[in-house]
Parts: structure tokens; C-alpha cells; sequence
């Protein structure tokens, strides 16, 4: 098939088929859907910083009147509008569009008004949509949907064309800087953090008077973001570069204060008064799940109790400090071991023109000033030609007045209005007059057809003095109003300033302090103690449990702890422990990690110290780092391969590394300390080969190895021992087996095949 298109007609003429090539109609079908939920469901106009969803939820509460000093309707209604006249993608999504936007603690400026459950900031969901109530808050109503019948922006049909929507919304301030906004669409995401509404709508001014002004200048008004949490911003020297950019990372944290004993004897507590934005959620439930995990591993003692004392009031997460604690130390563990100081990714993703494009502060600040002189335009533009045709009315009713015998006695003369309506217009053909000289006056009347209308549609009582007083006054005032707006819209100064005067009424309106503190510190960092080194006694067991003794405990117990633990060595409190296992890998603990333990105490697994996994791997071999530092390590593997390896090789930062190469279906047999001067292998088979441990090359730690034994098919390394091994006192309880009945040999040999002993 020939990959351009083809029509082919098929016998029926009404039915058509196209054929294609299949890769070309899945891109095009992709690409058209990556759209539409790009524009039409995730990322926010940069116009009224609002999703189509979030737009007709608040265009249906406007059209059902719920308003800010109007009762609250049941919120399922207002889903039910929204679903059933724009927006057919289902009623959750609307509902959750709607309760986040009565949330003041995700939101800095809420645009709903809930009344009932409607979530809170620990992470509880809100109540059905027929349990809760909701309106229009009051900035929803004033800057939002204020001006919809001045024809401002554009209207389209609904998903049916039985009802017509706005494009966009005519919001006066920047709304996608002062809510922010989160959304992921197909291969991207938007991620805007929010801002104080005063800080925006001045440096809106500034933007407006000044254009060539640039973002470090704006950022002196407005700093950085405003969460409604509050918390505190910590990198402000980044945040320059984020604006510009509209990419990057704001780090947070929440704020913490020390709160003294009332009483001598009372205990001080360090307090959570705010967290970071991030936390929202069920983040804040994790946080002291955290702090508790920390408490119970001994990380930090300090804290002698947690309590989350949060109310409708704020956020209060208290922790009671035992007496004499550090409370600087415990701030930088919480910090830097909780979700207590985190980041907040930037991604100012917006769809700009109908198009998806990463934009700056700058650039939003522009294409909302751009936003508002177009809403101006169209709304004045409305405005005057209102005024326009409210003069010319007065105009008619005025001159009207002054010829009112005239316009009575051509009223008694007609017939019909058409016929009086054609004589105000200069066509008195079909009214009969008194003379002729009324008759000549007519001919030289040219009202206009609204006039016309309007003077037949007069009241009697128009013609009362007072009243002829007060239409002349309204006439002077529409004048003006016709001036005022003819010189907004002829004059971009006059125009600015119009702007400005909107905005200057909002922030007195709805202005307020920012919540959020922004200011440059280093990152959180753990404060550690200076540790006194000391050398202790660690113990493993047949389990796997580890735990370190105490000298003068193990002093007093020594022959049970030997005998209840398969390996007991001495070692430094600063120090570290390396465990080998048989999938070749090593893992590495440091011995501060290691609980502590009395003389019967159990420990702790070896799995929850370290990375070691005792369902994947088995140990075979633990040590010291003095052993790493200073002896060579023998290895032996289940095919038999063998090599002796520097200590050295293995010293690394990392928690676990490879420490040999294996081939396939192998398996590292034991690790051991070279002491010995010959090596004995035996193998299931029960062959056996003694070797001079000589003829095993060093080598480095990647390397496989050389053969130690040949091997049948079938046939594997059982044990391996080193001939007249080094007396270690750490290593009791290990007996090594008599070898002297097996000859010595060479390294790569077939071993010898021993009998069957009587106890086998």
C-alpha cells in the first residue's frame, strides 16, 4: 500500500474510505489528544490562570446567582449545572475542582464560599456534594465575573450547541501568579506556586507605567511566593533566576519556635506553628510518623513526647524537649530528616495564544496587562455606545418637550404608531393635522427611529417641571460619561490610569500581609556531637541478630556471649563493620548504628542496619575495618574459583559495592583473613585438594578469580579451610577439620576422592 492517502468510493456512494498509513494516523490521533488535554483539561489559561473546569463551575455558580450575599446553594446542584450544560466529563472531577477552590490552605485567595466538610489541611476529604453548600466568594464575584454582560470576551457553544460559554473569564488580576496552579497534561506539567494579591497587583502597576522595567526590579515589590501555609523560603538568591527562567526549585520549611516551661520545672517544647506547602495532606501525618521513627531509633532523644494540638485556629505540632537538650540540634534533625524542610518544584507552564509555553514573571505580568487593556477596550467600547444611545434618546425627549403641542396634536392625528412613529421621522403623509401651518411643521421633523420610539413611549408625567429639571441634568451627566470613555479609549495614558484605579481598588479591597517568610539560609544540617572513641565488643548470632557490648559488660559475661554468637571481635565506636555475602556483594554498617545491648539482650537484624538482604543472600564473612586496612582476604566460591584480594580494595564510601565477579549460577562459599600457608578445598563428592596458598595470585577486587579445584559435572565446593590458621581469639567456636590424610598437591588439580567416614 502506498503510504500517501488514497480514496477509494465504495459501491454504496454515501460511504467513503480512507485509507492511510497506520503510523501516520496514530501520530496524528496522539498529537490531537496531547492537545486537547493540554488546553482543554490540565494546563491553565494565562489569561484568568483558570482550567476549563474550574471556569465553568464558577460561570454556572454565576448564571444560578449564588453571589457572595446570597444564601449557599447545596453543592450537587452547581455540579449538576456545570456537567449537564459545560463541562460531560463527570461530576467527581467537578466537585474536586470546586471544593479546591473553597480551600484556603491550598488557595490564597479562595473563589468559593463552602459551607459544611469541605476537607481539611491534614488530609481529610470532603463531604459528598449533597451534604455541602457553596456560593461565590466576593473576589470571585468582583474581579472575576464582574463584567460578563459588557460583552468583554467571547462566547462559544457548549459541548451541544444548546448553550453558549465564555472563552475566558474577564478576571482582573493575575490570577495563575496569586492561586498558582498544578497540572499534568500528556509529556508535561505545570507547577505555579502561589503569591501575596497585593505584592502581584503592584508590581502589575509598576509593569503598567513602567514596561521597559526588569524582574529583579519587580521582584523588589514582589519578593517571591506567599503560601497560605506560611513557612519560610530559604533560598532567596535562587529565586531571581526562577522568575526569569519560570523553572527551578524553592526550598521551604515550616516554622518552628521554642516555647519556654511556665514553671522551673516544666519541660520546654519546640512548636510547629507552620509548614511548608508541601505538607498539605496527609504529608503532615507522615511528618510525625517520622519524628516518632527517629525517636524510637535513638536519633533523637531529645524529644520526650509528640502532640498535634492543631485547631480550626492553625497548625500546632508540639514536641516536649527532655531537660537540658539542644534545641538548635533538634530543629536541624527535623529539618533535615522530615519532610519539614523540602522544595517546591517551579515549572510556570501556561497556555499562552492557545499554545503550551514555560513563561517568566515578566512575561505574565505582560500578557496580563495585555489581557486587561483588551477587556478595558471592549468593555468602554460597550459602555459608550450604551451612553451614546441613552443621549440621543434624551436628546429626542428634550427637543421633544420644546414641541410638545406639535407632538400631540400629530398623536391625535394618526391613525396607528407606524403612522405617528413616520411623522417624528419626516413623513407626516398619513397624519391629519388642525392647519396647515402644524402640517409644515412636521415635515421639518427628523428624529431618529429610537427617538421616535421613546417620545411615543413617553409618560405624561415627563412633562412636569422638576421632571424636564432632571432629564436635562441625566443628559449633561451621559455627555460626560461619553467623554470620559472616549478618551479612555483614545489614550493609552488615560487607559493605564483607568487600569491602575481598578487595581488600587483591589488591593484596598482585598489586600493584606504576606504569610510567607523569605529569606536566605544553608540547608538543614545535622548538628553532631563530638563522639569520644571507645572500643567495644560486637557480637552477631546464628540469626543474624548484631549488637556491640560494652568492655567491662563483656568482661563480666564473656564465656555466655561467645557461646550464644557465632562471631565475636573487637571494635571502635567510630568504626565500621563489613559484612561479605555469597552473592558477591559487600555491605558496610557503621558501629554507631549498632544498638548497644546488655549482657542477654537479643539486637537487632542484621537486614535493618544495612542493605544486606537475608532472603537474597547469605553471609560469609564479617569483619572490622582494622582487618580491611591491614590484612588480605582469601575468597573461595562454590565452582571453585579462588583468589586473595588487598583489604584495601574494598575501603569505599559507598554502603554497598561489588566485591567479586562471579560467573553465572555461582556463589561466593567464604571470605576469609589470609593466615594460612596451604588451602584444603572439599567438595560434595567428597573429593579433596590441598594446595600451597602460594600459587593463588593477588588480585583486585573485579576480578573472577583463578581455578582453585576441577571439578565433575555436577560437583561443588562444600568447605574450605587454611592449613595451621593464625590462633584468633575473636573467631571461638570455629574448629577446623583434619586435613593431614590429604596429600598436597597443585592449585587447579582434580583433588582426591576420599571414603566414606563411618558417621557420614
Amino acid at each position: 500500500m502506498s503510504k500517501s492517502k488514497k480514496e477509494q468510493t465504495n459501491s454504496n456512494p454515501e460511504e467513503r474510505i480512507l485509507k492511510t498509513e497506520f503510523s501516520e494516523e496514530m501520530s496524528k490521533s496522539y498529537l490531537d489528544y496531547a492537545m486537547s488535554v493540554i488546553v482543554s483539561r490540565a494546563i491553565p489559561d494565562i489569561r484568568d490562570g483558570l482550567k476549563p473546569v474550574q471556569r465553568r463551575t464558577l460561570y454556572a455558580m454565576y448564571e444560578l446567582g449564588v453571589k457572595h450575599d446570597k444564601p449557599h446553594r447545596k453543592s450537587a446542584r452547581i455540579v449538576g449545572d456545570t456537567m449537564g450544560k459545560y463541562h460531560p466529563h463527570g461530576d467527581s472531577s467537578i466537585y474536586e475542582a470546586l471544593v479546591v477552590m473553597a480551600q484556603d490552605w491550598k488557595k490564597e485567595e479562595i473563589l468559593v464560599d463552602g459551607h459544611g466538610n469541605f476537607g481539611s489541611i491534614e488530609g481529610d476529604g470532603a463531604a459528598a456534594a449533597r451534604y455541602t453548600e457553596a456560593r461565590l466568594s466576593e473576589l470571585s464575584e468582583l474581579a472575576f465575573l464582574a463584567d460578563l454582560d459588557k460583552d468583554v470576551v467571547d462566547f462559544v457553544p457548549n459541548f451541544d450547541e444548546t448553550e453558549k460559554e465564555p472563552v475566558v473569564l474577564p478576571v482582573k488580576i493575575p490570577n495563575i501568579l496569586v492561586n498558582g496552579a498544578e497540572g499534568i497534561a500528556v509529556g508535561m506539567r505545570t507547577s505555579i506556586p502561589t503569591h501575596n494579591l497585593r505584592e502581584v497587583l503592584e508590581a502589575m502597576k509598576i509593569l503598567l507605567k513602567k514596561p521597559s522595567v526588569t524582574t529583579e526590579e519587580l521582584m523588589e515589590t514582589l519578593p517571591g511566593p506567599d503560601f497560605p501555609t506560611g513557612g519560610i523560603v530559604i533560598n532567596r538568591d535562587e529565586l531571581l533566576s526562577i522568575y526569569e527562567s519560570g523553572t527551578g526549585r524553592i526550598r521551604l520549611r515550616g516554622k518552628i519556635e521554642l516555647e519556654p516551661g511556665r514553671h522551673k520545672s516544666d519541660r520546654s517544647s519546640l512548636v510547629v506553628s507552620e509548614i511548608p506547602y508541601t505538607m498539605i495532606g496527609s504529608g503532615i501525618a507522615k511528618f510525625i510518623s517520622d519524628v516518632a521513627a527517629l525517636i524510637e531509633s535513638k536519633k533523637l532523644p531529645e524529644v520526650t513526647d509528640i502532640s498535634n494540638q492543631s485547631s480550626k485556629e492553625g497548625i500546632r505540632l508540639v514536641f516536649e524537649l527532655k531537660n537540658g537538650s539542644d534545641p538548635e540540634r533538634v530543629k536541624n534533625i527535623l529539618y533535615k530528616k522530615t519532610g519539614l524542610e523540602d522544595t517546591f518544584g517551579v515549572n510556570m507552564l501556561a497556555v499562552v495564544d492557545g499554545t503550551p509555553q514555560t513563561v517568566g514573571l515578566k512575561q505574565i505580568l505582560q500578557e496580563n496587562i495585555r489581557f486587561q487593556i483588551d477587556l478595558n477596550t471592549r468593555k468602554y467600547t460597550h459602555l459608550l455606545q450604551k451612553e451614546r444611545e441613552k443621549a440621543e434618546v434624551q436628546e429626542g425627549l428634550i427637543r421633544a418637550i420644546d414641541i410638545i403641542d406639535l407632538i400631540i396634536e400629530i398623536i391625535r392625528g394618526s391613525k396607528t404608531v407606524k403612522d405617528a412613529k413616520a411623522c417624528l421621522m419626516g413623513d407626516p403623509a398619513r397624519v391629519t393635522f388642525k392647519s396647515q401651518k402644524s402640517r409644515q411643521a412636521a415635515e421639518h421633523l427628523d428624529f431618529t427611529e429610537r427617538q421616535a420610539t421613546a417620545i411615543l413611549e413617553m409618560r405624561l408625567s415627563k412633562l412636569i417641571g422638576l421632571e424636564i429639571l432632571s432629564l436635562n441634568k441625566e443628559h449633561d451627566k451621559t455627555v460626560k460619561l461619553i467623554e470620559q470613555y472616549e478618551k479612555v479609549l483614545s489614550s493609552p495614558r488615560a487607559m493605564t490610569n483607568t487600569i491602575v484605579r481598578e487595581l488600587d481598588a483591589l488591593i484596598a479591597h482585598f489586600g493584606r500581609e504576606r504569610r510567607t517568610l523569605i529569606t536566605e539560609a544553608e540547608a538543614a544540617h545535622e548538628v553532631k556531637e563530638e563522639v569520644v572513641e571507645q572500643e567495644l565488643m560486637f557480637a552477631v548470632d546464628r540469626f543474624g541478630y548484631a549488637k556491640t557490648y560494652d568492655l567491662s559488660v563483656f568482661s563480666r559475661n564473656e564465656e555466655a556471649i561467645r557461646k550464644e554468637n557465632r562471631q565475636v571481635f573487637l571494635c571502635k565506636n567510630t568504626g565500621k563493620i563489613y559484612l561479605f555475602t555469597d552473592t558477591g556483594r559487600l555491605h558496610q554498617l557503621k558501629v554507631a548504628d549498632i544498638p548497644a545491648a546488655r549482657a542477654r539482650d537479643k539486637g537487632s537484624p542484621l537486614d535493618n542496619l544495612c542493605n544486606y538482604d537475608s532472603r537474597e543472600e547469605r553471609v560469609v564473612g564479617i569483619f572490622p575495618d582494622a582487618d580491611l586496612e591491614t590484612e588480605k582476604f582469601l575468597f573461595v566460591t562454590e565452582t571453585g574459583m579462588v583468589k586473595v584480594v588487598a583489604g584495601n580494595e574494598f575501603i569505599s564510601s559507598r554502603k554497598t559495592v561489588a566485591a567479586t565477579k562471579l560467573a553465572e549460577g555461582d556463589r561466593v562459599l567464604t571470605v576469609e583473613v589470609l593466615s594460612g600457608a596451604q588451602l584444603v578445598l572439599r567438595t560434595e563428592e567428597r573429593c579433596a585438594l590441598r594446595f600451597a596458598v602460594s600459587e593463588i595470585s593477588e588480585m583486585k577486587k573485579a576480578s573472577a578469580g583463578v581455578h582453585g579445584i576441577q571439578l565433575a559435572e555436577g560437583d561443588r565446593v562444600k568447605e574450605a579451610s587454611q592449613v595451621s590458621p593464625r590462633a584468633r581469639s575473636e573467631q571461638a567456636g570455629h574448629e577446623a577439620a583434619d586435613w593431614s590424610s590429604v596429600r598436597l598437591s597443585h592449585r587447579g588439580a582434580r583433588g582426591v576422592r576420599q571414603k566414606k567416614k563411618q558417621s557420614e
